[in-house]
């Protein structure tokens, strides 16, 4: 087994499979978007032809959904999972935003959260895609005056109980739209079907990962990831490599690798922050250079799989630098591509 290989092709980095960012957000089950601009550019690249505009369409029309959900960070999920995902992952996502609330000594009655959620809610509906910014005006107007932070929780509060997710996709500001009007009434699931279909997106998408790696992933406690794995029977199997128990699904695909590729990965990509087991592909000596202690993921260069350097995404010109040794530094066609995706 090449690990490597076999998760650049599972995660669709190279030899991609798909055509839209709908089918790449439903394959990968949810995608890291902490940074709301190149959360675009992290699906697109697993398409074949990468297009910012389609990525646009398909998150203004509500076929993406972009929520605070595993381990209470920024998440895009495929409207056809939202019920499912929020179902498993929000009450280990609420627990943990109190655990933050108690830390920074703030409180919120039962109260408040009812009436300020009657705020956000009221605004979304008059917006159909309302800012933060909107948020404030129209709780200044009912003569409420918050901080940006304690705001904040109150907007998480309401994404966990399925009132509002994202809105339509501006340049640079996030928007907040009602739940019912993007994704539809609130849809019933068995809960086992639930986490089966969770393990599997993760496992099919990521694969070969750890049970370590899942539960990282997911945010969920061990027993819901072991129930999940378990709930997959014989579609997926254990194959060992340097001395771990790696999990694969019995469908992976395991040919297409082209040797040589430079791929410009975005920060917080699932190619590394889906994982615990990073050294696979990052060697330990460089991993200040992709992510630090505080969960703030760089963007980096990959060249056949191992991580070797960073790029600036938001600059005219290709800016790289390598870390790991001398490197072919025609890294243009990749580049290229990136800007192209940018106009298309």
């Amino acid at each position: 087994m090449n690990p490597i290989t076999l998760r650049l092709l599972n995660q669709q980095l190279i030899c991609p499979l798909f055509n839209t960012p709908v089918e790449v957000v439903d394959y990968m089950g949810a995608m890291q978007a902490q940074e709301y601009r190149m959360m675009r550019w992290a699906v697109a690249m697993r398409t074949r032809k990468p297009s910012a505009e389609a990525f646009k369409k398909a998150f203004d029309s509500g076929k993406i959904i972009r929520l605070h959900l595993q381990r209470g960070t920024w998440q895009l999920v495929a409207a056809t999972d939202y019920w499912a995902w929020l179902a498993l992952c929000a009450p280990k996502a609420i627990a943990m935003t109190k655990g933050w609330m108690s830390s920074n000594k703030v409180v919120i009655t039962e109260e408040e959260l009812m009436r300020i959620r009657d705020i956000l809610v009221r605004t979304a509906a008059d917006k159909g895609s309302a800012t933060k910014e909107d948020f404030i005006q129209s709780l200044a107007e009912k003569d409420v005056r918050m901080d940006a932070h304690r705001l904040s929780y109150h907007i998480r509060m309401a994404e966990f109980a399925g009132i509002i997710c994202s809105g339509k996709l501006l340049p640079g500001k996030v928007t907040y739209a009602l739940v019912t009007d993007r994704v539809g009434a609130p849809v019933q699931i068995d809960r086992d079907e639930a986490l089966m279909r969770f393990a599997y997106k993760y496992f099919q998408s990521h694969q070969p990962a750890t049970l370590e790696d899942f539960v990282w992933w997911s945010g969920l406690n061990i027993t819901d990831c072991r129930r999940g794995m378990a709930l997959l029977g014989k579609t997926i199997h254990l194959e060992k490599w340097d001395g771990r128990d790696f999990y694969l699904t019995d469908d992976g695909r395991t040919r297409g690798f082209r040797k040589g590729k430079y791929l410009l990965i975005p920060p917080y990509d699932e190619y590394l922050i889906g994982y615990k087991s990073r050294d696979i592909v990052l060697a330990p000596e460089h991993k200040h250079k992709a992510y630090n202690n505080n969960g703030i993921f760089q963007p980096v260069i990959i060249h056949d799989g191992r991580v070797c350097g960073n790029w600036s995404p938001f600059k005219d010109t290709c800016q790289v630098e390598f870390f790991t040794g001398e490197h072919d530094r025609d890294i243009h066609e990749e580049w290229t591509t990136y800007m192209r995706f940018q106009t298309r």
